[in-house]
C-alpha cells in the first residue's frame, strides 16, 4: 500500500467491528504486553523463514515442504528503519490478502513504532495512516477512517489517497457536503480520478434535491489546491498498478463512447428507413459497419437500402455477409430472393424463397413474392425455349 496499494478500497457503512476497536485503541497506547507480542511474532517469523512452522515442539521441518518466501518483507521504505518498514510491508500484504483487521495491527505497530523512536518522517506517516484508513474503510469503520485520513492529511495537506478515503467515508456517513467537498480537491489534484468525477455527479444531485437551487451557499469552502502541487502529482512516477488500471479504464471509455456512437448510428439510419431517405440511411450503415463490422442486422437493413436504390448486386453481398454471421436468417434470405429477382436470377430467388419458408412457414410475403417468382421464371424458360433454334 501506500507505494505498493495504489487503488482506494471500496465504501462501506459507518461503525466498526469489536476487533477494529481493539486495534483502534491500540493506536492510543498499550502497555507492556506489546513488547511481548512482538517478540511472539519474531520469533513465529524466524520459524517460517527456516521451515518449522509446521513442525511439532519446533522440531525440524518435514522434507520436501514448500519454502515460505518472506522476501518482501525486507523491502525498504522511504526513510523507516528495516524493523518499522518491515511492519509496513507487513500490513501491505494482509490487506492485498483481505486480513483487514490483521493488518490495522501493523500498521499501528509501525505508527507506535515511529514515535517511539523519534522519527520525523511526514511523508512515511502519512502513508502508514493512510493505509490503516484503507483497512478500517474496507472494514466499515468510516469514523476510524476518516480519523485517520485527517491526521495523514495533517502531515501532508494534498495527500490524494487520503482525501480520495475520507470523501468515501464521509459519503458513506452520508455526510455529502464534506464528501463533496474532499471530491472536489482531489479533482484539482488529477482530473483522471473516475470515481471522483462520478462521486461529484451523484451527490450534486442529492444536494440540489436536499438544498435547492441555492445548495452551493451552505458548502464548507473548497481549498484551492496550489500549482505546485498539482505539478508535483502530475510529474510524479507512477506505479504499473496505476498504468495498468488507467489504460484499462481507459479502454473502457473508449468502448462505451464507441458503443453509444454506434446505437446513435444506427437508430439515425433506421429512421431514415423508415422515411424513405435510403441513400442518407445507406450512409449512416456505412458508419456504423466501420466500427462494428459483425452486427447482421446492419447488413440486413443496409440490403434494404440498396434494394429500393436498384442496387441489386450490393443488396445481394450484404445478404450474404448476414448470412455468414447467421446462416439461418429469414431477413437475409427474403432480401437476397428481392435482390436476385432483380437481377433476373429467379431460379436462385426461388430457391431462397423456399428456404424463408422452410425456416417459417407463416410469412405471408415470401409465399406472396414465391408465386411471382415462379411466374417470371416460367415464363424466362418459354422465353429462352422459343428463342432457342431447333437443331
Amino acid at each position: 500500500m501506500g507505494n505498493a496499494q495504489d487503488k482506494p478500497p471500496g465504501a462501506g457503512g459507518g461503525g466498526g467491528r469489536s476487533d477494529q476497536a481493539t486495534a483502534g485503541s491500540g493506536a492510543r497506547g498499550r502497555a507492556g504486553g506489546s513488547a511481548e507480542k512482538a517478540q511472539t511474532h519474531k520469533a513465529s517469523e524466524k520459524r517460517v523463514a527456516n521451515g518449522r512452522e509446521n513442525s511439532p515442539a519446533g522440531g525440524p521441518g518435514q522434507q520436501g515442504s514448500p519454502a515460505v518466501d518472506t522476501s518482501y518483507l525486507d523491502v525498504p521504505s522511504g526513510a523507516l528503519p528495516p524493523h518499522l518498514a518491515r511492519l509496513k510491508n507487513e500490513g501491505n500484504h494482509l490487506f492485498k490478502h483481505g486480513q483487514f483487521g490483521d493488518a490495522v495491527e501493523k500498521y499501528t505497530h509501525a505508527i507506535d513504532g515511529c514515535a517511539e523512536a523519534g522519527i520525523d518522517s511526514p511523508e512515511d506517516l502519512c502513508i502508514l495512516y493512510s493505509n490503516r484508513a484503507a483497512c478500517y474503510l474496507k472494514d466499515g469503520n468510516s469514523t476510524d477512517c476518516i480519523q485517520d485520513c485527517t491526521k495523514a492529511l495533517e502531515l501532508q495537506p494534498y495527500s490524494l489517497k487520503a482525501l480520495l478515503r475520507r470523501a468515501i467515508a464521509y459519503e458513506s456517513l452520508e455526510r455529502y457536503k464534506k464528501a463533496y467537498v474532499d471530491y472536489k480537491t482531489v479533482l484539482q489534484i488529477d482530473t483522471g480520478v473516475q470515481a471522483a468525477h462520478d462521486s461529484v455527479h451523484r451527490i450534486t444531485k442529492m444536494l440540489i434535491e436536499q438544498d435547492g437551487p441555492g445548495w452551493r451557499e451552505n458548502l464548507p469552502d473548497i481549498p484551492v489546491v496550489p500549482l505546485s502541487v498539482q505539478q508535483h502529482h502530475r510529474e510524479k512516477p507512477i506505479s504499473v498498478e496505476v498504468a495498468q488500471a488507467r489504460a484499462a479504464r481507459a479502454a473502457q471509455e473508449e468502448v462505451r463512447k464507441k458503443e453509444a456512437c454506434f446505437t446513435l448510428l444506427k437508430r439515425e439510419g433506421n429512421d431514415l428507413v423508415k422515411k424513405g431517405h435510403f441513400q442518407e440511411a445507406l450512409q449512416k450503415y456505412n458508419e456504423c459497419l466501420s466500427l462494428k463490422s459483425d452486427e447482421c442486422a446492419l447488413y440486413t437493413n443496409r440490403a434494404i437500402c440498396f434494394l429500393k436504390l436498384n442496387h441489386f448486386e450490393e443488396a445481394k453481398r450484404d445478404c450474404d455477409s448476414a448470412l455468414q454471421l447467421e446462416p439461418s436468417n429469414k431477413k437475409a434470405f427474403y432480401r437476397r430472393a428481392l435482390a436476385y429477382k432483380g437481377l433476373q436470377d429467379y431460379l436462385s430467388a426461388s430457391s431462397d424463397l423456399q428456404e424463408v419458408l422452410q425456416l417459417d412457414p407463416n410469412v405471408r410475403e415470401a409465399e406472396q413474392e414465391l408465386e411471382v417468382v415462379t411466374g417470371l421464371l416460367r415464363q424466362s424458360l418459354m422465353d429462352s425455349s422459343a428463342h432457342t433454334p431447333r437443331v
